[in-house]
């Protein structure tokens, strides 16, 4: 038999790697988690709870020019402002209430340089074109075909020696659920969505891997991973099911489903899939990317438009959606009293600008065991604790600075340490809004701070200078078809709570009521501290945002001068921050 020469040799290497290449995209922290989808429900309420991902100029509606309005995205390569998006996962309790479950951080996104040497176009595979969208998965499946769509979906039960499921897998799963989702890679090569937005693809034989049918054309290939933090629920599992649902009503899994919206650089993305060929997997090492700080990444998100409860303890799952175990198809519920409107975007702070004359001045960071960023006096309300209190306490005791965290906290300082004030270069609204997202104790409609992350607000200065919170860019993807303008408009975004019934408070988590305690150092500034930045002008000023009231017990809070562990207890079990969502599911940016 005549040996290969070398040149084939070399040709079928380099086929081989190029078909085996990728590389992984890190996505920090969800952009918003709301009832959002325009792919499916385009300029309308989704039936169902989405955690998303990606670029700012996401909308209720949008295009390709949407994303390329983006000024952030909570991934972190910079060319690319796509959006990514998946269910949430929500805990329902044996009282029939119903909990969201922690995101240990955002989502991984596998770009794959899989292709066929019978594919028309082998061995090229192109890059999503602009305008380009595409859904996995399908949310109202209960049962399971063996299909190539429905392989596409997998369950990887961390910690554990057991297989991949294509549902939940019943067991618990020590180091959270891994939750899987394959693109098709096969496209038409004419269409860039269809009434379906599936139509216009096709997977390869193989599911994730093989030929593609016919004369379709290979695209790079995209897998999304979602962690889940289950085990923060390990105590609380009853009966013989495992207790976890898709915010569809989906407690087979079978429901589960992916949705992309293409917002790359497509030069860029083309030259990366040609020529990015290592194995490894490592995006860095891509030299046609550049890249933003996982900390950019984090404060990535975008303000509520939907007054609804989507985070914590609820009666009900958010929208029309009752548990749907099949196998029949899920039917679409409509009688209910769910929401249906999309609001106007709700501000992260209280404007006090008129009344106290203070301004907001964005989301501050307050990391763990560190002095803390404001060095004054502290006051804790576990019941009653309002940005106005707050703001009131620090300027009865001569302070011009006030910080709200962790809900219940205040702390007073006369200056904002440089290395804790909002960063200026993750633009405008990531410093006001960052991940500052728990309410206060005492009125769930106002924010006060988050883990580790501190809600600021200064005096203003008085003498005839304008008194002015934080200037807040505002885009909307519904609002920009056909434009690359960066002129503001509309933002629709991060799904706002209502307050959960008492009933469902008391049985899922444990508060206490605790006056308010004063701690006293001297009313000077800190020997780190540098006057904050002049605050720039307002937007609007109307709405505030509104979160689940759930007591900041079950962290850790100390009051000697130190920022709290960042150590998260709940039902006795300890878990380290990891950039993630809580079991109440406030995104945080704490890391072990």
């Amino acid at each position: 038999m005549r040996q290969p020469t070398i040149t084939q040799l070399i040709m079928a290497f380099t086929l081989a790697t190029t078909a085996s290449a990728f590389f992984r995209l890190p996505c920090k922290s969800p952009l918003v988690v709301e009832r959002a989808d325009p792919v499916i429900s385009p300029g309308k309420i989704s039936g169902h709870v989405h955690s998303i991902m990606g670029g700012n100029g996401f909308g209720f509606e949008m295009d390709y020019a949407s994303t390329q309005l983006s000024t952030c995205s909570s991934c972190t390569v910079t060319q690319d402002m796509s959006n990514y998006w998946v269910p949430t996962l929500y805990y329902k309790a044996e009282n029939g209430s119903f909990i969201s479950v922690g995101q240990n951080g955002g989502a991984t996104i596998y770009y794959l340089q899989r292709s066929d040497p019978t594919d028309a176009n082998y061995p090229h595979i192109e890059a999503f074109p602009e305008g380009f969208r595409m859904v996995a998965g399908d949310p109202m499946l209960r049962s399971y075909s063996d299909t190539n769509e429905q392989n596409a979906i997998t369950f990887a039960c961390l910690g554990t020696n057991t297989p991949e499921t294509n549902g939940f897998p019943n067991i618990k799963c020590p180091d959270g659920l891994r939750v899987q989702v394959f693109f098709p890679s096969c496209w038409n090569g004419v269409d860039l969505d269809s009434a379906n937005h599936k139509s216009h693809m096709a997977y390869p034989s193989g599911s994730d891997h093989g030929s593609c049918p016919g004369n379709f054309t290979r695209l790079v290939s995209i897998f999304y991973e979602v962690i889940w933090n289950t085990p923060d629920f390990d105590g609380l599992w009853y009966g013989d099911s495992q207790p976890f649902l898709l915010s569809s009503g989906d407690q087979t899994g079978y429901g589960y489903h992916g949705d992309f919206v293409n917002g790359w650089n497509v030069s860029t993305l083309q030259a990366a899939v040609d020529n990015c060929t290592n194995l490894s997997g490592v995006i860095e090492e891509c030299p046609y990317f550049d890249f933003i700080t996982d900390t950019a990444a984090q404060a990535c998100v975008i303000p509520p438009s939907i007054n609804e409860q989507v985070f914590g303890v609820m009666p009900n799952l958010p929208g029309c959606n009752v548990v749907q175990n099949g196998p029949a198809i899920s039917e679409a519920q409509s009688k209910c009293e769910a929401p249906t409107q999309i609001g106007p975007f709700q501000l992260p702070y209280v404007d006090l600008t008129s009344s106290k004359g203070f301004a907001y001045v964005g989301c501050g960071s307050d990391p763990g065991g560190q002095p803390r960023t404001l060095l004054g006096v502290q006051a804790n309300n576990a019941t009653g604790m309002t940005v106005e209190y707050c703001v009131d306490y620090c300027v009865s005791r001569g302070f011009s600075v006030a910080g709200l965290e962790f809900s219940s906290q205040c702390f007073c300082d006369n200056s904002i340490p440089a290395d804790r004030a909002p960063i200026p270069s993750l633009e405008p609204m990531c410093s006001a809004v960052g991940n500052c997202a728990m309410p206060c104790s005492g009125d769930s409609k106002e924010v006060c701070g988050g883990a580790s992350l501190i809600s600021l607000y200064q005096k203003c200065k008085g003498n005839g200078s304008p008194c002015e919170n934080i200037h807040l860019p505002i885009i909307n993807g519904s609002m920009s078809t056909g434009s690359t303008s960066k002129s503001p408009v509309h933002l629709q975004g991060l799904s706002s709570s209502a307050e959960p019934s008492s009933s469902a408070l008391t049985s899922a988590t444990s508060s206490s009521s605790v006056l308010p305690t004063e701690e006293s150092t001297p009313a000077t500034s800190s020997p780190f501290s540098t006057t904050s930045a002049e605050t720039t002008p307002l937007v609007a000023t109307s709405t505030l945002l509104t979160t689940t009231s759930i007591s900041s017990a079950g962290y850790d809070v100390d009051t000697n001068g130190q920022s709290p562990s960042s150590t998260y207890h709940n039902h006795h079990h300890t878990h380290s921050h990891r950039a993630r969502v809580g079991i109440q599911g406030y995104p945080t940016a704490v890391t072990a």
